[in-house]
């Protein structure tokens, strides 16, 4: 099932239709008590990842299930468009008074900033950060239609690498710990593309958790 594609932008308009989509998603799949919540906060938490990231920013939202032996496979999926020249290259959010973007913190801030600098011209920086975030993947599962070229994070890979190195980042462990999209997803993945940048959130939800 995928629910109708719906336009999301930097201001947060089309969020209630996001949301309305969300609760029809849920109600379609008899998804109820706690999963019912925990789909609506993973909803909750990708629409705010996009709150004025760009004056001009507009994405694709949409979610789309799976029937597994387990369950159904949730996906809450945003796609945008890369900016297409420079004037909305400078519409980009300016960066603290640091000279840190501040909104790279935590795991969605993570997510949200390679979905920042993926989508404006390149600079060597931002070719640098993406390069050091993402894993380039042969094998992308059942998103068999991206490309195997393109750059690709995932956030089990990421939890993996910690655990492999705790100590050595205990800032990056603690963020992970508090972050509410690492507690209730299964997974997230980020496609960069040549073209695009795609976030999918996937929740499965269990057949005795409906």
């Amino acid at each position: 099932m995928k629910t109708d594609v719906i336009t999301l932008c930097g201001d947060l308009s089309g969020r209630d239709a996001a949301m309305e989509a969300a609760e029809k998603f849920a109600a379609y799949h008899e998804i109820t008590g706690k999963s019912a919540m925990h789909l609506r906060l993973l909803t909750e938490e990708t629409i705010s990842m996009i709150h004025g990231i760009f004056d001009s920013f507009s994405g694709s939202f949409w979610l789309e299930s799976e029937k597994t032996p387990d369950g159904i496979l949730c996906r809450i999926c945003l796609s945008a468009k890369k900016l297409a020249n420079m004037e909305q290259e400078a519409q980009i959010l300016s960066v603290a008074s640091t000279g840190k973007n501040e909104s790279a913190k935590g795991i969605l801030g993570k997510i949200r900033e390679m979905l920042r600098r993926s989508l404006q011209m390149p600079s060597e920086a931002d070719a640098q950060y993406l390069q050091q975030m993402c894993d380039t993947v042969n094998d992308v599962g059942n998103y068999g239609f991206r490309s195997p070229d393109s750059n690709y994070w995932s956030l089990q890979i990421y939890r993996q690498n910690l655990s492999e190195q705790k100590e050595a980042q205990h800032e990056e462990w603690d963020e992970l710990e508090k972050s509410i999209i690492a507690k209730l997803s299964d997974e997230v993945k980020v496609w960069l593309e040549n073209d695009s940048t795609t976030v999918v959130i996937e929740k499965l939800i269990h057949h005795t958790n409906k």
